[in-house]
């Protein structure tokens, strides 16, 4: 297993500085991992830290509730898109999911799709799994398998729950084998890593991911 394959190398908050953002970047290219996960404002920045290398760069999309308009999404994927970001990682309407809006949970992700496929980008759709029910979790697994997105992805980070290889290990089963998991949120040792991938998950998203590379040796 090549673990550094699986790292979303990741600085999301609000006080990161382009110090900040070129040491991520750095490290990035020199542990090869497989993204950079980073604020839109740094997006066209990061492209050129990263370079040519095989370090993809991501950022996110209606970060970090979940709550902004579709309209709102859909502005923040294009600028994202024009600034050439490889992957976007979009909260999806948790309100509109706690609520059982599930209609326009379906409309968010019919109006993003098209998009995100005329440009041949990556979506991962977080549905902040550590706050919702197990059908909640079921529900959004079916939903968003409807609509062939990437990645289902566990948690922003900033609930008050993170990722868990109970919600991994559900989300692997009620998800055809062709889309992905990424597991982010309290991703802090190589170990919790292990178990998470075991569980099914592709990606991790990490802010520790040096140090989880480290203990991994």
């Amino acid at each position: 297993m090549k673990l550094n394959r699986y790292i979303d190398h990741t600085v999301l908050k609000p006080t990161t500085t382009l110090e900040d953002l070129k040491k991520l970047c750095m490290e990035a290219v020199e542990y090869d991992f497989a993204a950079v996960c980073v604020p839109p404002p740094f997006v066209k920045l990061a492209k050129t830290f990263v370079g040519n290398t095989s370090t993809k760069v991501a950022t996110v999309i209606g970060f970090p509730f979940g709550y902004s308009a579709i309209e709102a999404k859909v502005a923040e994927s294009v600028l994202s898109i024009i600034d050439e970001a490889d992957e976007l990682d979009m909260v999806a309407n948790i309100l509109a999911i706690r609520n059982g809006d599930w209609g326009y949970v379906e409309k968010e992700i019919g109006t993003i799709m098209p998009l995100i496929r005329n440009k041949q980008k990556v979506i991962k759709v977080i549905i902040e799994s550590g706050i919702l029910l197990e059908e909640e979790i079921i529900k959004c697994c079916e939903l968003y398998a409807k609509y062939g997105v990437d990645f289902v992805k566990t948690s922003t980070g900033y609930a008050e729950k993170g990722a868990s290889v109970e919600a991994v290990a559900l989300m692997r089963k009620h998800l055809p084998a062709n889309i992905q998991i990424k597991a982010s949120g309290g991703i802090r040792t190589f170990a919790f890593a292990q178990e998470l991938i075991t569980a099914g998950a592709t990606r991790i998203g990490a802010s520790a991911s040096v140090e989880i590379m480290k203990q991994a040796l």
